[in-house]
């Protein structure tokens, strides 16, 4: 990488800061290309990313943002997994950790917060915030179709009655 990259490389890596709900530092221990490439692909279907980065670079694009915290963590040959939703990459790359012993996860952050491993983990089972709106959605529906069913079910009795009264008048 030459000096005209480095600048923007930091400028992408302090956009990610800016705009990520969680980062997961990772430790590659060599993953091969089609292991690196799957977890991509996965991290792209979940609305995450997944940048193996220079340690140097990370720490100069973290310094005065909310992920100041994980310069600790920026140790050997790291990756960042982000994502806006706070639970997205941390469920995505722990899956992936426990398919391979070639990932392993170092820690990460919530913006201030700074996790260790058994909070990423942690993270990593909460539900995401699309199945958090999906069981708010069903809550919120759920009474609705109730009333409708109640205010319904008189009419639908009081149309039994009457049916069974003009089947005994017809016979």
């Amino acid at each position: 990488m030459d000096r005209a990259q480095k600048p923007l490389v930091v400028a992408e890596l302090n956009r990610t800061f800016e705009e990520a709900g969680v980062v997961v530092v990772t430790r590659n221990l060599g993953l091969t290309v089609a292991q690196s490439t799957t977890l991509r692909n996965k991290m792209r279907e979940a609305g995450a990313s997944f940048k193996v980065t220079k340690n140097s670079l990370t720490k100069i694009a973290a310094k005065d943002t909310a992920y100041e915290g994980i310069s600790d963590l920026l140790t050997g040959p790291i990756a960042l997994a982000s994502s806006i939703d706070p639970v997205a990459a941390a469920k995505v790359v722990a899956e992936f950790a426990k398919t391979t012993d070639k990932l392993e996860i170092v820690g990460g952050s919530m913006g201030n917060i700074v996790l260790d491993v058994d909070g990423v983990q942690a993270l990593a089972t909460l539900p995401s915030l699309d199945e958090l709106r999906a069981k708010i959605v069903g809550l919120v529906q759920a009474p609705a179709t109730k009333v409708v069913q109640i205010i319904q079910a008189p009419a639908g009795q009081i149309a039994r009655v009457l049916s069974a009264h003009a089947e005994k008048a017809a016979a």
